[in-house]
């Protein structure tokens, strides 16, 4: 018998950062940062025996040096499945990370929250700074 939730991306990204973090942290301890009071949660997540909870989303995604809204992402797709998410992310707004948000701020506070529309100049700005 497979695992309901073995396919999701969210798995698959707990295998992958769990794996870059190994010769940093173990599993034991990134579970306690996450709030899990059995490290062998974690295993569960990884092989999608189990579901991330929502709820522990944000400390997870700290114990596991990751983006919170990314994982939020992942998890609410995991979660409610991909339509779903689709529609709550349609209603709601996508997540925003920690660097995004700084981006947002900066925004706000160069246009004098004045809500700037987005044209071809500006968007021609705004990729010259992440030109490679």
């Amino acid at each position: 018998m497979t695992n309901p939730h073995e396919d999701t991306a969210a798995a698959a990204f707990l295998i992958e950062r769990m794996r870059d973090l190994k010769h940093r942290k173990s599993q034991k301890l990134i579970a306690q940062e996450a709030g899990f009071l059995n490290a062998n949660m974690l295993s569960l997540l990884k092989s999608g025996a189990n579901k991330i909870p929502l709820d522990r989303v944000p400390a997870l995604a700290k114990a596991l040096e990751a983006d919170p809204a990314y994982l939020m992402r992942l998890s609410l797709e995991q979660s409610v499945g991909v339509t779903a998410s689709n529609a709550i992310i349609e209603c709601f707004g996508t997540p925003i990370s920690v660097n995004e948000r700084g981006w947002l701020d900066e925004i706000r506070d160069a246009s004098d929250n004045t809500d700037p529309r987005t044209t071809a100049r500006s968007r021609s700005a705004l990729r010259g700074i992440f030109a490679k």
